[in-house]
């Protein structure tokens, strides 16, 4: 079955951060065990060391998901491998996943995973921002990728279909210089100003700040897939039940859709209701079960 007869049967199942529910998200198990559970892609988040290397981490800090501390961008690949970025999950790592040193993955490493999946498979990179690098964090992660033998017109390297996503309008409006729009992805999600003072620690005045800048960033990329800029649109699955008739429009309009990140089964069934192509999960394996089974 292709790509798009697979689309036209059910949406698309992409392993967010690998098969995360599983094992540590971003590791070598987690993308392993996607692969095993029969995704369509997976999805990564990419930030650069000090010394320029892209690696995958969803937070800018080390805190959260690994033994050290302090910016990822403060510390050299070299420095990153020595932290154990796994046992935090609890989870044991079976024979065959790598060990707990290898778990740890720069760019170049996934690719060489996903080339081993034997088929067809996406990968959809998200850049965080705001990054200390700024728009060059992009421009390094195309140059790792057509190092690697990525072809911008078809957007594929080997077996692997690859996608850009961002939050940030200006990171989509600069990949869209040098990658099709059928390519990439605006991701969108209402603002939370209370979730972001408390994620980020910040008093009122900074949080309110924070806020109204990420509030005009959902405006700017909400009027990207409004013009229809870009390919694919990125909202959570919050904000899908939220503005009904925006996602609507958009649909309408020929948007195609990654939602995420859906891991229940009400929200699969209402992706489903609305014949959204894509579904981005930590729980890839029930997803699939899921979407597989007649309506």
């Amino acid at each position: 079955m292709t790509t798009e007869e697979s689309a036209a049967a059910r949406p698309l199942i992409y392993a967010h951060r690998g098969s995360s529910a599983a094992f540590a998200e971003h590791t070598r198990a987690a993308y392993l065990q996607a692969i095993a559970d029969g995704v369509d892609g997976v999805e990564c988040d990419v930030h650069l060391t000090r010394d320029q290397h892209v690696v995958l981490l969803h937070d800018a800090n080390l805190d959260r998901t690994s033994d050290g501390t302090g910016p990822v961008a403060d510390r050299t690949l070299e420095e990153l491998r020595l932290l154990d970025f796994c046992s935090w999950k609890g989870t044991r790592i079976p024979e065959g996943f790598g060990a707990p040193s290898e778990q740890f993955l720069t760019l170049p490493e996934l690719l060489d995973v996903l080339r081993l999946a034997g088929r067809e498979i996406g990968l959809a990179i998200e850049f965080k921002h705001p990054s200390p690098y700024q728009l060059k964090l992009e421009d390094r992660v195309l140059a790792v990728l057509g190092a690697e033998g990525w072809n911008p017109a078809t957007s594929m390297l080997d077996n692997i279909r690859v996608s850009f996503m961002s939050f940030s309008p200006d990171s989509v409006k600069h990949l869209l210089e040098s990658v099709p729009a059928a390519a990439i992805c605006q991701l969108v999600d209402d603002v939370n100003v209370d979730e972001i003072r408390e994620e980020l620690g910040l008093g009122i005045l900074t949080g309110g700040a924070v806020a109204n800048v990420l509030k005009a960033a959902q405006s700017e990329g909400e009027r990207i897939l409004d013009d229809g800029e870009v390919g694919l649109a990125g909202p959570g699955v919050d904000y899908v039940r939220g503005h009904a008739r925006t996602v609507r429009r958009w649909l309408d309009s020929g948007r195609r859709f990654r939602v995420w990140t859906v891991d229940s089964a009400d929200d699969v069934a209402l992706c489903r209701e609305l014949g959204i192509q894509e579904i981005t999960t930590n729980r890839p394996a029930e997803v699939l079960s899921q979407v597989l089974a007649p309506l």
